[in-house]
């Protein structure tokens, strides 16, 4: 006797297992607001910030350009580094320099208010909603090693 099975696609399992989820369960896909701070610690200024969202598990890099299209006084260049990805190297007209041994230093402040580096950059950090992404310009000291070559950008 020939035993005939029957092959549901994966696809096809995972939406109705989706279908059958209380909704409790399921995630909240919907676009997580953040805000971007761009700060100079060689002026005594205060910091612009701008108000953007990031999709559900979206990247910061993709905020930034939504924001850039959206808001004429935010501007960023970034280069495409073939080891660590996207390197930040200009915010608004203003670009680090290794002779100067200046850069664009990436800070991530917390709802809470912690502030941390991220051990990512730009094309691989994933924002939570509520979070104040920093762009600091500074200089690393002599002691430390320079920022594009090793860091993650």
């Amino acid at each position: 006797m020939m035993k005939r099975t029957m092959r549901v696609p994966a696809l096809t399992t995972a939406a109705l297992l989706l279908l059958l989820l209380p909704a409790s369960q399921t995630q909240n896909f919907d676009p997580a607001p953040i805000q971007i701070v761009v700060r100079n610690s060689f002026l005594e200024e205060e910091p612009l910030t701008f108000s953007t969202h990031v999709v559900y598990r979206g990247i910061l890099l993709g905020a930034m350009r939504r924001l850039m299209d959206s808001d004429t006084n935010f501007k960023f260049t970034y280069s495409e580094d073939p080891n660590y990805g996207p390197y930040l190297e200009s915010v608004n007209g203003l670009a680090g320099k290794d002779e100067a041994q200046t850069y664009w230093e990436l800070l991530v402040m917390k709802p809470d208010g912690t502030i941390a580096r991220p051990d990512v950059g730009i094309g691989c950090y994933i924002p939570s909603a509520n979070e104040k992404i920093v762009f600091n310009f500074t200089r690393w000291t002599k002691s430390e090693t320079m920022p594009r070559r090793t860091a993650k950008h």
